[in-house]
């Protein structure tokens, strides 16, 4: 008996002091006391406050519920503050208003609700059968009526795209119709010249008779049917007339034709792109030249494109004889000189080998040993000719150092060492020899004047910048290529911001080359190649085929052909306008005097620089092996 009564006291002091909890419902409706909002709840009845009316401590009552309470005990309901008589309550017209607006938007949200299967159910409980019978015509109808409203939208939707596609469609014959009524133009234009060269005399004397033709070509056109073959001859020695002779060859090039089975061959395998490169051209935006929408500028993108069929290997040499040891022979730079008479060769053997072209292209053994060499104290990653004075080249490193050449001395005439990273390319401006640019890891692109020992010029690239080149028409216009996957096209009297920034690669800008004063290439480790024209943000042509995912493999053009290295051990030539490689050459792979056995693949080989001798149809290329080609496009 002694030790209940603490606990009897204590179980009676918690049930004084639990308070009492919160009621869950709101008239009658389960659980939704929630979702009303308690200032406007009534604490006395527990529903939404009716006539607010205000005590003199602040809280709000519905007035009839205040009025009973004052007349049982004179205090507050909520704190229990006094309140002598009702004089002392007051309306309270704020809240009034907001519990107004609660309630209209309570019943616009119970109008858009949607009645659920259980509020139908309920319903049904209180229906008869004429009830349901006419509750269930009223559904039937508005069931009728959905379905007719769906059919409906059905149907004019299917208007609206079957008018979409033959406005598309119109549009489209529309554009068939004019390029048909161009194309019928280009032909009526083209069969009149034929006629009027069929017409012309076209007989060749026999002294001018060259003696490798063969007999049917010295008989001359005897007959309508060999006509086109006259015309076709002449017009290719014509054209090949100032090309470069063969190796070991006379000093005229002979001229080769193509049979109309190989034409028609050629031109299936790049038909789509040539329709395009047409199209464009007669509607004045294609390949980005001057002349852009005549027929003549097609016609000689088309003679062009046809004029070689292959590539041969003229001359071969190695840039390291060195084939018993295991070091890396890999070419970086081929450069011709000013006036393309020798070729520098650089790479990772530190060394710098001049060699003179007409020497190795006659050679009748490829046994083959550099006029000139000079050493480098680290890996040579690119080098330079200078457009001005003959015997000045420019190589930089893989220490950012820059050095300038006097190659008929062999002696280093100035060192830039500003660059803190490896330095990838240099390049000189062809209008003012002076002048040098060169491109680093450090993302900067520095120019330099042969007269002094510090740089003229920083441009902040932002990223590894991997290439430069100038404008070869302009003395103030540079672009490079950089790692953020964009080509920058500054000119220098603004270098705070680029002129143009091309984007379209999706990895580093390796290589950026011009192909005249508007139109440039770059390279990237995407595996493409693009066309860029200034004043378009836009690529102009996307070159694909060669392989190109984690090496530099050099880039060359002449202003109409374009050439590449590939990871293949490949070299791909391309036109420009046609996205596809026209002439492809396979380095063979390297033949070790040691090889184990099992791995005779070239799988690691790839091409690692190009160049192309100016005016003419000669390159010069080499592979990860140090093994240098001297091709021919013939």
């Amino acid at each position: 008996m002694m030790s209940r009564g603490p606990q009897t006291s204590v179980s009676a002091t918690a049930r004084r002091a639990r308070k009492r909890p919160a009621t869950p419902v709101l008239g009658g409706l389960d659980g939704s006391y929630k979702s009303v909002n308690n200032d406007f709840i009534c604490p006395i009845c527990f529903d939404l406050i009716d006539e607010a009316y205000m005590t003199k401590c602040g809280h709000s009552f519905c007035h009839n519920c205040i009025e009973r309470s004052l007349e049982r005990n004179n205090r507050c309901p909520r704190c229990g503050v006094p309140i002598e008589n009702s004089s002392q309550i007051f309306p309270n017209f704020t809240l009034m208003e907001l519990i107004r607006k609660h309630k209209a938007e309570d019943q616009k949200s119970n109008l858009d609700r949607q009645p659920s299967v259980q509020d139908w159910q309920c319903m049904s409980q209180d229906l008869d059968l004429v009830d349901i019978n006419n509750v269930m015509s009223l559904l039937a109808m508005r069931k009728q009526l959905l379905e007719q409203g769906s059919k409906v939208s059905e149907a004019r939707m299917l208007k609206t795209f079957l008018e979409e596609v033959r406005t598309r469609k119109e549009k489209e014959l529309e554009k068939l119709q004019r390029q048909l009524e161009i194309l019928k133009q280009d032909c009526k234009v083209a069969d009149d010249k034929l006629q009027e060269y069929e017409q012309r005399n076209l007989n060749c004397p026999d002294h001018l008779v060259p003696n490798g033709l063969s007999s049917s070509s010295e008989a001359g056109p005897s007959s309508s049917s060999s006509e086109p073959s006259v015309v076709s001859d002449r017009r290719i020695r014509s054209e090949t007339a100032v090309l470069e002779p063969f190796a070991g060859g006379s000093a005229t090039r002979p001229s080769f034709d193509l049979t109309e089975a190989q034409k028609k061959r050629k031109l299936s395998q790049h038909f789509e792109d040539l329709e395009k490169v047409y199209i464009d051209t007669r509607s004045g935006a294609g390949l980005g030249s001057e002349s852009a929408g005549s027929l003549e500028s097609f016609a000689n993108c088309l003679s062009k494109f046809s004029q070689y069929t292959s590539v041969r290997a003229v001359a071969s040499l190695n840039y390291t004889h060195e084939v018993f040891t295991n070091s890396s022979s890999i070419v970086s730079s081929i450069e011709f000189d000013r006036d393309s008479e020798l070729f520098a060769i650089a790479g990772v053997t530190k060394k710098i080998k001049i060699y003179e072209y007409s020497i190795v292209r006659d050679a009748v053994v490829d046994l083959h040993y550099p006029i000139t060499e000079m050493s480098c104290e680290s890996k040579i990653s690119c080098i330079a000719w200078n457009p001005y004075k003959k015997h000045m080249l420019s190589s930089a490193d893989y220490n950012g150092i820059v050095y300038m050449w006097d190659t008929s001395t062999n002696m280093r005439t100035q060192m830039f060492q500003e660059h803190e990273k490896r330095c990838w390319s240099v390049d000189f401006n062809t209008m003012d020899p002076k002048m040098l640019a060169s491109g680093s890891d450090d993302t900067k692109v520095k120019l330099w004047d042969w007269d002094r020992s510090r740089s003229v010029m920083t441009i902040e690239g932002g990223a590894n910048v991997c290439c430069v080149k100038f404008n070869p028409t302009t003395r103030y216009n540079l672009a490079f290529g950089s790692a953020d996957h964009c080509v920058h096209y500054y000119d220098l009297r603004h270098p705070r911001e680029a002129l143009y920034v091309f984007r379209g690669h999706g990895k580093a800008v390796s290589y950026v080359k011009f192909l005249n004063g508007t139109d440039m290439v770059s390279a990237s480790t995407d595996s493409q190649l693009k066309m860029w024209s200034l004043g378009c943000h836009n690529a102009i042509s996307t070159f694909k085929g060669h392989i190109n995912e984690k090496n530099f493999v050099g880039l060359a053009t002449d202003g109409d052909y374009v050439a590449c290295g590939s990871e293949n051990n490949s070299l791909y030539v391309y036109y420009k306008g046609l996205s596809r490689q026209i002439l492809t050459y396979k380095f063979e792979p390297a033949r070790k005097l040691i090889e184990k056995p099992g791995k005779d693949d070239d799988s690691t080989e790839f091409v690692s620089a190009v160049t192309w001798k100016p005016n003419s149809n000669v390159l010069v290329a080499a592979n990860s092996q140090g093994l240098v080609k001297l091709l021919e496009l013939v």
